[in-house]
């Protein structure tokens, strides 16, 4: 397994640009499954769950050309309507082409998913979706199977708690049943909009996404489409909060700070020299000392739970006592030990992490445990004093495109060894 090995303390200086979205790239590409014709994609990062993804669909029947950050899909005929465990044991996203296959194939068969063990991301919402649209579901031998023989219908889909994934494949599943589907309580995320944007140039009836009702009109079939996907907002927030624990001078570009807005407060209020010069860029400067500030993540448009481990890294470096509260997963707190090992004094209660400021981080091996987690430990290594040794970063490689080559263009001293 590769590591990363990092010598900290020097300070970021440099311009960084931002991929495409992890997190949009994979509903679009499971979207794909819902035509015959060609859809292009530009701006797909390669990164390893995009990759696992890719070789799902070609399983289940796409024609896949990848030209640098450009796929095309292009599925005839659904040849088998299965996700197997062996495929997408590491992906928690193999739940995204469900409501695809049902809905043009009239089933599926999809082995629970896998992925970061950062708490219960219950599948759930996605089978009681799909059965108020109609799917028979049975669940046996860690297999979930929908059944539509006679397709889908419309109706009214209430999720009981926010669910990004839920959202896109119910959004999915919906575009091909006859009639008015109405989701509520759905999820806000910018990549149910890009996800929404996208089925809409292929031909669907989509309004409202983006909000927390979103209402389709089903269509009897789509057509083919192309589609640029969105920046990835939790890489470019990583990159900010790294500048800003290193004291460093950063340009993030080809980035959406309106989807940063609540993480943007955060920092400002911290101290942070954080500013937005235009609609695609985030600039950081040496700002000094950093002020501690409290952050609860919540669902879009709050505090991701995606740059918690992040924020928490950045936070250890603050004057003071800071309180960071996790809501959305039980189990995310697996960095906490790790950063302890390099110095950070962080003491957990339930939801809560009371982090004391400033700890001496000091290098240290240690082991990467999900993929945000990775982060914080990277942010970690760059700040503190000596050689960090990050073991399993096949973690950080699922979100992250190049992140070594990436940090290091800006003076980070990082390399990847076997």
């Amino acid at each position: 397994m590769d590591k990363f090995v990092i010598e900290g303390g020097t300070p970021l200086q440099g311009i960084i640009p931002t991929s495409g979205s992890k997190n949009s790239s994979l509903p679009a590409l499971a979207a794909a499954l819902l035509t015959a014709e060609p859809v292009v994609l530009h701006r797909v990062p390669r990164v390893r769950d995009i990759r696992t993804m890719e070789r799902l669909l070609v399983d289940i029947g796409s024609s896949i050309d990848v030209e640098g950050e450009t796929v095309t899909l292009k599925t005839p005929a659904i040849v088998s309507p299965e996700a197997p465990y062996e495929l997408v044991k590491t992906m928690r996203a193999s739940s995204l082409v469900l409501g695809p296959l049902v809905a043009r194939a009239g089933r599926a068969r999809v082995s629970l998913p896998g992925g970061c063990a950062i708490g219960s991301r219950p599948i759930n919402f996605h089978l009681s979706g799909l059965e108020r649209l109609g799917a028979v579901i049975s669940q046996e031998h860690g297999y979930i199977e929908a059944a539509a023989p006679k397709g889908l219908k419309g109706a009214r889909v209430s999720f009981d708690r926010i669910t990004v994934t839920g959202t896109e494949d119910i959004l999915m599943a919906a575009v091909l049943a006859e009639g008015e589907t109405t989701i509520e309580n759905a999820a806000r995320e910018p990549e149910v909009s890009d996800l929404a944007d996208l089925l809409t140039k292929m031909g669907a009836k989509i309004q409202g996404a983006g909000t927390s009702t979103i209402t389709v009109q089903g269509v009897s079939s789509l057509e083919g489409a192309t589609h640029e996907i969105i920046a990835d907002r939790i890489e470019a927030g990583t990159f900010v909060m790294a500048a800003a624990i290193t004291n460093g001078d950063v340009r993030i570009t080809g980035c959406r700070p309106d989807h940063l807005g609540a993480m943007i407060v955060k920092l400002q209020e911290a101290g942070v020299d954080l500013t937005q010069p235009d609609d695609t860029t985030l600039v950081v400067k040496p700002s000094g000392s950093l002020k501690p500030v409290d952050m609860t993540t919540e669902e879009y448009p709050g505090f991701a739970t995606d740059l918690q481990a992040q924020y928490m890294a950045l936070m250890t470096q603050a004057e003071g006592i800071s309180l960071v509260t996790e809501t959305i997963f039980e189990n995310r707190f697996m960095h906490v030990s790790e950063l302890a090992r390099m110095g950070a004094t962080i003491r957990i209660d339930g939801r809560r992490a009371i982090v004391a400021g400033r700890s001496k981080l000091t290098g240290a091996g240690v082991i990467a445990s999900d993929l945000r987690a990775s982060a914080s430990l990277v942010m970690a290594a760059l700040a503190a004093k000596g050689q960090t040794v990050i073991d399993r970063v096949y973690h950080i490689d699922r979100g992250y495109e190049k992140i070594e080559a990436k940090l290091a263009a800006v003076g980070a001293n990082i390399q990847r060894v076997e």
